[in-house]
């Protein structure tokens, strides 16, 4: 006899993108509605915390009832409601959290808080049906630069980690320095396909005694230091040469420090989560050093690596079939730890 279908209507609203999507059985997406805040904050040169949370109170409910709408359900069909509840900023994650608790308890429904680094891994269950645990993963994003491996659904183990700052937090400073501005990421991946990555020499860091962790605060100096140096000595500065050698740089460093991991584990199923996860030269540089070593190759669509709350849906999806239940003393917590339950 086929179990029944479990709907989780999840709600994602960690950072500056109001999201809630309709999610079946944790892989099968019936709505992905995004309120993107990207123009708003460009103004400002980044995300302003406050900004954000005021946007999120006005868009939170017609993205919900566009999710509803989307995937032609009503709220009485859901099963669960499924929210981020950390780590992110604590004011945008308490509009989510106080929009979740109130639907659970409105509609007598079981409320699931889902980790938002979490949610980043499982966006990989909905385009790779296939995907079942225990695998690699590198997540790499504004905030965090992890490998875990993952044990079982909703069960990390952290190996390795980012001792300053993340890499999308460097792609961001970096862009800036250059002149790209606000959102780093994106533009430097767009101008470095102009450059020569070989360009300039930049530092890939080891950190000492630790072999599967990061370090990207040096490499952000480095190109800090260049672009001084060639400003005193009057010298040309190559916009796209220097996008394309600094993320060469994080490329390799994350490229090598994954597969060294899964090389020492004997794991063979490599995946890859968070924002940077969509940019184009680590996606191929995972692909290839996969291919080489006979590695299966997971990633998910850019649509899914960037802030959206399907992969919400999917995380919240497996603990709500493991039995995890929040009551309406659910907070915010925006330092939340990897595996970490409130």
């Amino acid at each position: 006899m086929k179990e029944k279908d479990v709907y989780i209507l999840a709600i994602e609203s960690s950072c500056d993108e109001t999201a809630a999507a309709v999610v079946k059985n944790g892989r099968d997406v019936l709505s992905n509605v995004i309120s993107s805040q990207i123009a708003l904050h460009t103004l400002y040169g980044g995300v302003v915390p406050e900004i954000a949370s005021r946007k999120h109170i006005e868009n939170i409910n017609p993205v919900i009832e566009q999710a509803l709408l989307d995937a032609k359900m009503e709220l009485s069909d859901v099963d669960a409601i499924g929210v981020t509840y950390g780590p992110g900023l604590v004011g945008a994650l308490l509009v989510g959290v106080a929009e979740a608790k109130a639907i659970a308890y409105a509609a007598k429904k079981p409320l699931v808080g889902v980790h938002h680094i979490e949610g980043h891994v499982s966006a990989n269950y909905i385009e790779n049906k296939d995907l079942e645990p225990p695998f690699l993963c590198l997540i790499v994003s504004g905030g965090h630069t992890h490998i875990v491996v993952v044990k079982d659904y909703g069960k990390y183990e952290i190996i390795g980690r980012t001792h300053d700052d993340a890499a999308g937090e460097a792609y961001d400073k970096v862009a800036r320095a250059i002149g790209l501005g606000y959102p780093g990421g994106p533009k430097i991946d767009k101008v470095a396909k102009e450059g020569n990555k070989e360009a300039l020499a930049f530092p890939r860091a080891v950190v000492e005694g630790c072999p599967y962790d990061f370090s990207f605060s040096g490499l952000k100096s480095a190109v800090l230091n260049y672009l001084n140096q060639a400003e005193m000595k009057g010298e040309e500065i190559v916009q796209a040469d220097v996008a394309a050698s600094f993320q060469a740089a994080v490329v390799d460093v994350l490229v090598d420090r994954t597969m060294k991991a899964a090389k020492d584990l004997g794991i063979k199923k490599i995946a890859l989560a968070g924002g940077v996860a969509s940019n184009s030269a680590l996606r191929e540089g995972m692909k290839e050093a996969c291919e080489r070593r006979g590695y299966k190759f997971y990633k998910p669509s850019p649509i899914f690596c960037t802030d959206n709350a399907a992969m919400i849906g999917a995380a919240a999806y497996y603990e709500y079939i493991n039995g995890v239940r929040d009551g309406l003393d659910l907070n915010a917590i925006p330092n939340l730890k990897i595996g970490q339950r409130k």
